[in-house]
């Protein structure tokens, strides 16, 4: 097995292991905020569960431009160790908490040290040969959708079983398990001389400089919108399949399946369109998977039955199944050598900023346009972000820094 694709494996398990351990905890967090002395009648349960989860995504917003800075002058597998162990460690001692505070700082601590998932990408995009690219990064994203999906069904079946508190002491082994493999297994060609021999720049400098890529603002702008538009909806999600199925048997079973069914077909798609994307060129495939995303959102308004849910979202995860891998891949492609990291984390962030501001604003907007219309708003915003795409990234044809795809 050439050794891009052995590297691939082990970063595919790691990212399989580190997502379904992260979003074990999504299923019972009130709950165990109740088991910590909270009362759900006296106590702003919803409050505290809402910042205790966003605490994660805003220090992440912030920090990872600094890891990637450190990532372009250190390596990229050092960065990934660091993201690893420290999650393992802090999601282990999330196992301990006593108040809901100790789970905020624990919840803001980890986002400060996470990084393992854009690591991995960075690490990726440096090994793969270029024509394997697109290819590689879908793969790749497909292991972090199947941990997403899977990551909340063992946490909620685990819970039942043991209780809350072991299931962060299993989380925090199984990101324990996912860095050592990467420590012991994957390799990384660096120089870290030529590396350090650069001049150091502050993280705006970089900012600046990331930025001077024809492509990038292109690029950091369709993952805030896709991230976004994709986000909106799933506040309101669970309240829809309500709407449509009434208040009958099963209804948890089918709120939560609607809700994966789009990561099942994502996971399928990835790699595929990883593949086409080498053929015809990644820009391509944004610019129609984006078209193909909208044209799936919109009609999700104006369904009046389950399965005519189903389906839309089925179609849904396929065509975001070429989102973010083929951003990913052009981010690479585009950038000069030296920078990845520092390009990779800014992406990131613009990643962490529609993840922090779609469901906030989404469920916000719910009770002034009505569920139906955020299905509408959100894929109105993916048709123009395709029709974006296609204007700085295939029409225009910026030239890259090492191909074109």
């Amino acid at each position: 097995m050439p050794n891009w694709k052995l590297n691939l494996s082990v970063l595919w398990l790691g990212q399989f292991l580190v997502m379904s351990g992260m979003t074990m905890v999504v299923p019972f967090l009130s709950l165990y905020l109740q088991e910590l002395g909270m009362n759900p009648e006296t106590d702003n349960i919803t409050f505290w569960a809402g910042i205790i989860f966003a605490g994660n995504f805003v220090t992440s917003f912030l920090f990872q431009p600094i890891w990637g800075s450190l990532a372009d002058r250190h390596g990229r597998k050092i960065m990934l160790l660091r993201s690893g162990f420290g999650m393992a460690i802090i999601v282990l001692l999330m196992g301990f908490a006593q108040e809901a505070w100790h789970l905020l700082v624990l919840r803001i601590l980890n986002g400060v040290v996470s990084g393992f998932v854009p690591a991995s990408v960075s690490l990726m995009s440096t090994i793969a040969p270029r024509d394997k690219m697109g290819f590689a990064l879908g793969t790749l994203q497909s292991g972090g959708v199947a941990g997403t999906i899977l990551g909340p069904l063992f946490g909620g079946l685990l819970a039942e079983s043991f209780g809350y508190r072991p299931i962060f002491y299993l989380t925090g082994g199984l990101l324990f398990i996912a860095s050592t493999l990467a420590w012991v297994v994957v390799t990384e060609k660096f120089d870290k001389e030529k590396a350090m021999s650069k001049p150091k720049v502050s993280v705006w400098s970089g900012f600046r400089q990331v930025m001077s890529i024809p492509a990038m603002p292109a690029l950091l702008t369709a993952t805030f919108l896709i991230q976004f538009a994709m986000l909106s909806t799933m506040p309101i999600l669970p309240l829809f399949v309500q709407m449509l199925h009434g208040k009958a048997e099963h209804l948890a079973f089918l709120a939560g399946f609607v809700g994966s069914i789009a990561g099942f077909s994502n996971m399928i798609a990835s790699p595929l369109l990883g593949r086409l994307g080498d053929r015809i060129g990644s820009n391509r495939v944004l610019g129609f998977a984006l078209a193909g995303a909208a044209l799936a959102s919109i009609p999700q308004a104006f369904v009046t039955e389950i399965w005519q849910l189903v389906l839309c979202r089925f179609a849904l995860g396929m065509f975001m199944g070429g989102l973010i891998p083929s951003v990913n891949t052009l981010v690479r492609r585009f950038t000069p050598d030296g920078l990845e990291g520092r390009a990779y984390s800014f992406n990131t962030s613009a990643l962490a900023l529609g993840n922090m501001l779609g469901p906030t604003i989404g469920g916000s907007l719910a009770g002034w346009i009505g569920i139906r219309g955020v299905f509408v708003m959100g894929g109105v915003m993916l048709a123009a972000n395709s029709a974006w795409v296609w204007r700085q990234l295939v029409w225009k044809r910026p030239s890259a820094a090492k191909g074109e795809g």
